[in-house]
């Protein structure tokens, strides 16, 4: 994990091969005072313009003394947001430096963790299958006093960071290496030497559990599935939140086959289980005093002689049967095994995320994810998001939606009207949680993988999206509680 020095020093002594420097709107430059002299800001903001001080820009070391390059982030706005994106759009820019210094534009709290959490997230390399260069050390650099309590936020926000690059990784794996079995040992290894316990089910424990999502999605692999609880339960705890993160290792449409070229990113239909791991592990090391299960539904979505068929009618666990309309609508099945045994433990919430619909990037692009669910725990997620900087949009569930999936031969069908894909996706689940418990929906389709070129602080790839959303409703959540 890469946890960030913080100093007090002045910018231009500061060792490293890269200096990182924010300027405004008009191209002022903003450091905290003591850091930069009257010299040095003048000709910094003399070379931002010279260079057009948009984006991202190089700047000859030599304006302030110092070898190595110079990148200034311009256009940063005024909130904590826009500051993270700033920096982390610079860091992600770096090719070739193995340290960084980032320079504070002021003293507070705030803006220390947004910086400090988007030099980190911009630092991300995914690195298991080639060589790049990675950035080693990273020093924030301030000229007020270091305090214990800022020393906290620079942890803080490496541990989150250090989850979401978990989630990332996870998601840029290739499927030939992470099938069902291969992702339930990980979860073993990750917390083998934590206070988080884990449980696995097996192909064969889910067969005789009655499992019918994950089984019937799982059948046509030779993986076979896996069904993973992770469970963090510290002494002081009041409140348990269950979170249940869909798994599919890889999804071909199962005999419902999709189009060669929709395959490509399909490593990626495990984004939600990435995330849950991710965030169980985050609030494990921030000793958040709140409970949390994770469930991991694990499937690898395939078509051979043993697959499902369009068709089929499944049971799936506590007696619910659905009729299989389209095997490619395999992500809700395992999910509602998952919904029901969480909430059999009664926790005082559900949230499940998962990567679940086409629908919700028609709807919604693929920056912003769709929560729906109980409209209280449905608006503290998104609000949650807007405080973490993942945008989340709250939708509906309309009830005239519910009848298309009613089915002729079984309590419903795995598909219902194509208009409003994600919101009948939502309502399926909603019949495999109980009426009383609150419970949020998080459909991060299109969020959760970028396939367009790399912006901000999120690479090209898994974004590990989610992860810091649930990490600060986490926060809030046990800190409510105490």
């Amino acid at each position: 994990m890469l946890v960030p020095k913080l100093v007090s020093s002045d910018a231009a002594s500061v060792a490293g091969d890269v200096l990182v420097l924010l300027s405004g709107s008009n191209g002022r430059i903003l450091a905290a005072t003591g850091t930069l002299t009257t010299t040095q800001r003048r000709q910094l903001t003399e070379a931002v313009a010279a260079v057009g001080g948009t984006g991202p820009v190089g700047i000859p070391g030599s304006v302030i003394g110092r070898s190595g390059r110079i990148v200034v982030s311009a256009e940063t706005g005024a909130g904590t947001e826009s500051l993270r994106r700033a920096v982390g759009a610079a860091v992600l820019g770096i090719d070739s430096a193995a340290t960084v210094a980032v320079v504070l534009p002021d003293h507070s709290d705030a803006t220390l963790s947004a910086i400090a959490e988007g030099a980190l997230l911009g630092a991300y390399r995914f690195t298991r299958y080639r060589d790049r260069p990675t950035i080693r050390s990273l020093t924030l650099v301030t000229s007020g006093t270091v305090t214990r309590g800022q020393r906290a936020i620079v942890r803080q926000a490496a541990v989150v960071s250090d989850s979401v690059a978990l989630a990332r990784d996870l998601v840029n794996t290739a499927p030939n290496d992470l099938g069902p079995p291969e992702f339930a040992a990980l979860a073993r290894d990750q917390f083998a030497d934590s206070d988080v316990t884990v449980k696995v089910w097996d192909d064969r424990a889910l067969r005789r559990g009655r499992f019918g999502g994950l089984t019937a999605v799982g059948q046509g692999s030779v993986r076979g599935p896996r069904l993973v609880r992770l469970t963090y339960a510290p002494a002081r705890a009041t409140t348990q939140v269950a979170l249940v993160g869909k798994g599919i290792t890889f999804d071909s449409g199962g005999l419902s086959l999709k189009p060669a070229k929709a395959m490509e990113t399909m490593k990626s239909d495990m984004g939600g289980a990435a995330c849950v791991l991710a965030v169980v592990q985050a609030a494990e090391r921030l000793r958040l005093p709140v409970a949390v299960t994770g469930w991991l539904a694990l499937a690898e979505n395939m078509p051979s002689g043993t697959a499902q068929r369009p068709g089929d009618v499944i049971t799936i666990r506590g007696g619910k049967t659905v009729e299989v309309l389209n095997t490619d609508a395999e992500g809700r099945l395992v999910l509602a095994d998952a919904l029901i045994e969480a909430g059999k433990e009664s926790p005082d919430m559900i949230i499940d995320v998962a990567t679940l619909t086409g629908a919700q990037l028609v709807a919604l692009g693929s920056r912003v994810a769709g929560a729906m669910g109980t409209d209280d725990l449905r608006d503290a997620v998104v609000a949650a998001g807007e405080v973490a900087g993942e945008s989340l949009w709250p939708m509906p569930l309309p009830p005239e939606l519910r009848p298309s999936l009613d089915s002729t031969v079984a309590d419903l069908a795995n598909i219902g009207d194509r208009n409003g894909g994600m919101l009948t996706a939502a309502l399926f689940l909603k019949e495999f949680v109980d009426a009383d418990t609150p419970w949020a929906h998080v459909d991060i389709a299109g969020p959760a993988f970028n396939e367009a070129a790399p912006h901000d602080y999120t690479p090209k790839g898994g974004t590990g999206f989610g992860v810091r959303t649930l990490v600060e409703y986490l926060r809030t959540t046990g800190a409510d509680a105490t």
